[in-house]
Order: structure tokens, then C-alpha cells, then sequence
């Protein structure tokens, strides 16, 4: 996953969003595989509200005349993903990621993007803990979403 930059730009903290999107996207495949019934199901309706939110900004992007940063083959994980926890563990990894980029967007954007940056942050924030909660991880939420530790 890419690292977490402050945008000078709307155009560029969008597109800084648009790439974590990629990389969050990417990322549910190993997280779903290791999963079965309701989290499998979270895993897959994480990823479709991931694609649709890149969907929508690519088109965004594009309408405005910004530069739409391409996606990549692949992603290197921060860790393997071999089991359950392991799964859970970057499911909530990457809805906290994701979230971070959405964040710094905030103060860089004014009208719908300011609304699309926060309807996202709350988005994930809320998804994260409920990865948290599936996964038994103590606390279930956190004091400031998005917020760089």
C-alpha cells in the first residue's frame, strides 16, 4: 500500500484517494478467500463498495480534467494472509488505510468533494469496526478514523 502523503491539491488528494481505493480493492482477494459465510459476504460487499467508490472518482477525475493515477498489477501486503485472523486483521488494516487517504482529502476539498471525502471516512471507519468486532480485537473503535497513529 502506498504511502500517506499530505495533498496540496483537491485534484491531488483525491487522486491520492483514488489509489487506495486501488490498493483496498486489491486486497479484499486474499482477505475474502480466508473467510466463509457472513465475513466472506462482508468481504465481497467491502470490495463492491470499494470498486464503486474508485468507479465513481475515476469518473470524477476524468469529468474534472485531473490526472487519473493509474492502478497496478499488484500490492504487496503487509504481512501474509493465512487464516481467519490474519484476514480479519487486514481487513480492518486496510478500511483504516483507506480511511487515512479519504481524511486528508477533508482539508483539502470544499462542496461534493468535501462531502464524498467525509461520507467515505465514515464509511470505513465503521466497516473497520466492524472487522474489529468480527476479529475480537479490543478496543472496537477508535478515538479520531483516519487519523495517521
Amino acid at each position: 500500500m502506498s504511502e500517506l502523503n499530505t495533498p496540496t491539491a483537491p485534484a491531488e488528494a483525491l487522486a491520492g484517494a483514488l489509489t487506495a481505493e486501488y490498493a483496498a480493492i486489491w486486497a479484499y482477494g486474499p482477505i475474502g478467500v480466508r473467510l466463509s459465510g457472513a465475513e466472506r459476504k462482508a468481504a465481497a460487499e467491502a470490495e463492491a463498495a470499494h470498486r464503486s467508490r474508485r468507479d465513481a472518482l475515476v469518473v470524477h477525475l476524468s469529468a474534472a480534467g485531473g490526472g487519473v493515477p493509474p492502478d497496478r498489477p499488484g500490492y504487496a501486503l503487509p504481512f501474509p494472509v493465512t487464516d481467519r485472523a490474519s484476514a480479519l486483521r487486514l481487513a480492518v488494516q486496510v478500511e483504516e488505510r483507506t480511511a487515512a487517504f479519504w481524511r486528508a482529502a477533508l482539508p483539502a476539498s470544499t462542496g461534493a468533494d468535501r462531502d464524498r471525502a467525509l461520507a467515505a471516512l465514515v464509511e470505513y471507519a465503521v466497516r473497520a469496526t466492524r472487522w474489529r468486532r468480527s476479529a475480537g480485537t479490543t478496543p472496537i473503535t477508535v478515538p479520531f478514523p483516519g487519523r495517521p497513529g
